[in-house]
């Protein structure tokens, strides 16, 4: 009887140190935060080469795809601070200036955000299309079978 209780106070202990570890430092290693551009710039030094997690929204004008490299550079803001953003790969389909993105990747000394996952923020409501109204994609595929 003795050996079972020292066995399962043992077991406890294992269990309440490890998430006491995870809790106040394993964990916080492994945690991306989620900032605005403000935000990061806020931080200083201590914001290069963090992963971090970026919100805000694609300024107009600064949008550059280069499709032979699937290189795509752009500038996101958050109405006070601009930051140029680098990411590698083929963008979102709704990707486009002016609309909310999500980033993840890493701030480097360079001034440039290094984007290695890039999210198109939208709207979760469905609105369907008025009486009549076609989505134009919808509109294009009716109109080319038509004309043949």
């Amino acid at each position: 009887m003795n050996r079972t209780r020292i066995a399962v106070v043992g077991g406890i202990a294992v269990v309440v140190g490890v998430f006491a570890w995870l809790l106040w430092g394993g964990i916080d290693s492994n945690i991306v935060y989620f900032l605005t551009p403000s935000e990061l710039m806020a931080k200083g030094t201590g914001g290069y080469d963090a992963p971090v997690r970026i919100g805000g929204m694609v300024q107009d004008g600064s949008v550059q795809w280069d499709k032979d490299r699937l290189e795509l550079r752009f500038n996101v803001t958050d109405g006070q601070t601009v930051i140029p953003v680098f990411s590698k790969g083929a963008p979102p389909q709704m990707f486009q200036a002016g609309i909310g993105v999500v980033l993840e990747g890493k701030y480097q000394r360079s001034g440039v955000f290094h984007s290695n996952t890039l999210m198109v923020k939208h709207s979760n409501e469905y609105k369907p299309p008025a009486d009549g109204e076609m989505p134009a994609e919808m509109y294009k595929a009716l109109t080319r079978g038509s004309q043949s």
